[in-house]
Parts: C-alpha cells; sequence; structure tokens
C-alpha cells in the first residue's frame, strides 16, 4: 500500500454503477456523478480527524489520480475533503 505525506489523504473513489430493476446499466453524464470516496490513509499531518474507511465528499477536480495493483486512487491535500459522512 500507499502511505501520503504530510498533509494529504489517499482516497479509493466509488465507483457508481446506475442499474434499472430489470438489470440494464444507465450511462450517466460526468456531471451527474458525486466525488464521493473513501479514505485508504491519512498522511502524519492531517489534523482533520480522518481515519481509514471514513467516507467522504472532495473537490471534484483536485488531486492526483494514481492506479496501483490495478487499483485507482486519488491523493488530495486535506484541504480539498469538504464533507465526512458519519
Amino acid at each position: 500500500m500507499i502511505k501520503p505525506l504530510h498533509k494529504f489523504v489517499l482516497l479509493q473513489k466509488e465507483e457508481v454503477e446506475n442499474k434499472t430493476t430489470s438489470g440494464i446499466i444507465l450511462t450517466t453524464e460526468k456531471k451527474d456523478v458525486p466525488s464521493v470516496a473513501l479514505v485508504k490513509a491519512v498522511g502524519e499531518e492531517c489534523e482533520s480527524g480522518l481515519k481509514e474507511n471514513d467516507r467522504v465528499v472532495y473537490k471534484e477536480y483536485s488531486g492526483t489520480n494514481v492506479t496501483i495493483d490495478d487499483e485507482k486512487y486519488i491523493i488530495i491535500d486535506e484541504k480539498d475533503i469538504m464533507a465526512k459522512f458519519e
């Protein structure tokens, strides 16, 4: 696993699959997809109290996309996380 440094947070974006009850997958426009992710790791200087497996909302076009072992992640500055689900 990768460990973010300083005030950075490693997120794994939630995949949104829009499916009808009969199983037909619907396409969605980019603007309809929420910027929601799971926290996978937190840098040692983060002060927000975030921890692994917290579900958060982040600014849509912030962060750096990385792929590790065929998994897609986003490394984002702590200040670009706007809310945490409780």
